[in-house]
């Protein structure tokens, strides 16, 4: 037999053996072999990204990392999912110190570095937390049955400066394309880009900015390198002299992958983090807007060479409305659009959607909101992007046992979830509610609790029946009398994959 053929002999039994269920049966009559049909398998390695969450020296940073039991299962055994430091993070850390070596050395000598959080079986959180201005991203992986459904949140307290307030963000997959409508560079702004590298090979991103006018044209921000096992910032601001209120900022990759997130701090709002957006689409849905919401703002962008004509609508307790004076947003092709809806929900909680306001003219778009709660000094900002739908299970890693609010949206057809609260990360027992949302509307609740909960929870929400829910979690902080906030959308965290039937050819290996 020809070398070609023992390859090819050997690829098609690797191949069986990733997939886990293309076996090449031959029937005992000769003829065609059969192949099973098309199924959706637990993923076996899920990959997340935290940002590096310092800049300020009062910081208090927490993490919280959780798989969901059972549902989409995974490996029966094994496995195991950890967030580890960065190896260096930004630009001031690319000579170690000699502090560094030692402790490098030390990590070696031991086997690896000391994970910041290690997960240890599915449906209990593990924890862990970080201080001060020089804590780096955090890289992450979980194999095996603790891969489907994994999820890992950091939640960063300042108390005081004009960084202060409750930053939140679910840590994300690298990837290759990131929006992220609602930054800014106006002088009260300091936005900054992080982009965390997870591989062994250096990446290069490229970070384009988008104003009211159009591009906003800087070199400097083509060709950035990001180190391997690295975390960067970049300030918007130096990428550009121009000043605006709204910019959309989209970072791609020439090479490699990167997972990317957005810090906004304003002067007199406070700070937080801003996650990407959807992808662009000719409809969206922003969920999750605070009852109390003292400003709403809505920063939309066209990608695409046509504009963009949306109509909004309010998505409240009682169904759909649109909004009074703020029912219609033009979006012109590659300039960011913003709208103040000001006090839209009006002491009602209730998500925004857009559509295209002439169905035979629909222009994808991405967009997010601007969210303030409070007034005057007691003021605290919150964003939420465009998300997708819960779809088979989505899950917020961090809740407490006061301050979360779930929203659950029902844009088309009424639908049914159930939420699962898991057990605590230091002892509870775990419960389930199941919550009916009628079409066109947005409920809000206070989620169930662990019973005798200790530390904190993750709530886990999967569609049951009837048309798609988009949810957010809110959670909140009193402190000195500002409403610290932070607003997590749950998209379906992918656990399982389609894996394409296969039809076995055994022609290919003839001579």
């Amino acid at each position: 037999m020809k070398s070609t053929s023992l390859s090819l002999i050997a690829g098609a039994v690797a191949l069986a053996a990733v997939t886990g269920f293309a076996a090449l049966n031959v029937p005992d009559g000769g003829g065609t072999a059969e192949a099973r049909t098309a199924a959706r398998l637990p993923v076996e390695r899920t990959s997340l990204l935290c940002p590096a969450p310092g800049l300020s020296e009062l910081s208090e940073t927490a993490y919280t990392a959780f798989t969901p039991v059972g549902g989409s299962g995974g490996s029966a055994a094994g496995g195991k999912a950890e967030l580890l430091s960065s190896a260096k993070d930004d630009e001031d850390a690319k000579k170690d110190t000699a502090k560094d070596k030692e402790k490098s050395k030390k990590d070696k000598e031991a086997g690896g570095k000391k994970p910041v959080v290690s997960l240890k079986e599915p449906g209990k959180p593990a924890t862990g937390e970080a201080s001060g201005a020089d804590s780096p991203a955090l890289i992450g992986t979980a194999t095996a049955r603790l891969a489907p459904g994994w999820t890992a949140q950091q939640t960063t307290t300042i108390e005081a400066g004009d960084g202060r307030g409750l930053l939140g963000i679910s840590c994300t997959a690298p990837d290759t394309d990131f929006w992220f409508p609602a930054a800014s560079t106006a002088k009260s702004r300091q936005d900054y880009v992080h982009l965390t590298n997870p591989d062994d090979t250096a990446a290069v991103a490229d970070i384009e900015l988008y104003g009211p006018d159009g591009s906003l044209k800087s070199d400097v921000g083509e060709g950035i390198t990001v180190p391997a096992g690295s975390g960067i910032r970049v300030l918007i601001s130096t990428l550009t002299s121009k000043a605006a209120d709204d910019v959309t900022v989209h970072v791609t990759t020439r090479s490699g992958r990167v997972g990317a997130a957005v810090r906004a701090a304003d002067s007199k709002t406070g700070s937080d983090w801003i996650a990407a957006s959807a992808e662009p689409a000719k409809t969206l849905v922003l969920p999750g807007i605070p009852a109390d919401a003292t400003s709403v703002r809505l920063v939309a962008f066209a990608p695409g060479d046509d504009d963009a004509d949306l109509k909004l609508k309010l998505l409240g307790k009682s169904g759909a409305i649109s909004p009074a004076g703020h029912d219609e947003l033009h979006v012109k092709s590659k300039m960011t659009a913003g709208l103040d809806l000001k006090d839209l929900t009006r002491g009602e909680a209730g998500s925004l959607m857009l559509v295209p306001a002439e169905e035979g003219k629909a222009t994808p778009v991405v967009a997010a909101l601007r969210v303030v709660r409070g007034k005057g000094d007691k003021q605290e900002v919150g964003y939420i992007p465009a998300t997708g739908p819960v779809g088979a299970r989505a899950t917020a890693a961090d809740n407490r046992s006061k301050g979360s609010v779930l929203s659950l949206a029902a844009p088309g057809a009424a639908g049914t979830v159930k939420v699962t609260a898991s057990a605590g990360s230091k002892g509870g027992t775990p419960v389930s509610k199941t919550y009916k949302i009628a079409a066109g509307a947005t409920v809000a609740v206070t989620p169930p609790v662990p019973a005798g909960l200790k530390g904190t929870y993750a709530l886990t929400v999967e569609t049951q029946s009837g048309g798609p829910v988009h949810a957010a979690r809110t959670l909140t902080v009193e402190q000195d009398g500002i409403p610290m906030f932070t607003v997590q959308t749950l998209p379906d965290d992918k656990g399982t994959v389609e894996v394409p039937a296969a039809e076995q050819d055994l022609s290919v290996l003839d001579d």
